[in-house]
């Protein structure tokens, strides 16, 4: 249900075709909510339906047209009860750290690759959110500057703050997940220089590297 109220933050501050929509999806939202676009349009036509908000048909050159969606006042009161609705956390889904739980099962090389892997993710992951957070402080982010020009000046400060923030903590999240990575390649090499046998099974011989039973 997050999807529709991402949709309605967007939209409250100016109609927008479904197009638009999903470019200035990708460009802010996106980066704490991804959908693609095989769920944003659905979730458009669902929230027509509701009367959440109002598609309207605009000429586009000669022949063409565009559908514009704007917020209704059911869609704006929806939007602010959700805000003041405590938050339902969802379970953790989180593939990574799965997989790290069973790395005894891969080769030391392997669990490398992992880690340099997720190193390498995490990184472009922080040079982004640093971006944004440059751009913020530049007020140079196309969508922060459409809902600036959408808000009270007296209310600017704030929105630019919580944006801030937002941005704040991808960067820790960022820089935490890079040194967990940085510790799992000292574990593995710790691992590895105690001795003992590390193999991985292969798909042709699962029993490799297990311990033989009595």
């Amino acid at each position: 249900m997050s999807l529709r109220y991402a949709l309605l933050a967007l939209l409250r501050v100016g109609p927008l075709s479904g197009y638009e929509l999903q470019k200035q999806f990708s460009a802010s939202v996106g980066h704490v909510w991804h959908a693609p676009d095989s769920q944003i349009y659905p979730e458009l036509r669902k929230m027509e339906a509701e009367q959440l908000i109002e598609g309207e048909e605009q000429p586009r050159g000669q022949r063409a047209t565009r559908r514009v969606y704007h917020v209704t006042d059911a869609g704006n009161r929806a939007f602010l009860a959700w805000m003041q609705t405590p938050l339902d956390y969802a379970r953790v889904r989180d593939p990574a750290h799965l997989r790290a739980a069973y790395l005894e099962a891969a080769s030391p090389a392997a669990a490398r690759d992992f880690f340099r892997g997720h190193i390498a993710q995490w990184e472009a992951e922080l040079a982004q959110w640093e971006g944004e957070l440059r751009r913020i402080a530049d007020v140079d982010n196309p969508m922060l500057v459409r809902r600036l020009a959408a808000t009270d000046p007296e209310d600017h400060e704030r929105t630019i703050a919580f944006k801030r923030f937002t941005y704040e903590g991808l960067v820790d999240r960022a820089r935490v997940e890079i040194e967990w990575a940085r510790r799992g390649l000292k574990l593995v090499d710790g691992l590895e220089a105690a001795g003992g046998s590390w193999s991985a099974p292969s798909p042709d011989n699962p029993a490799a590297g297990t311990p033989a039973t009595a």
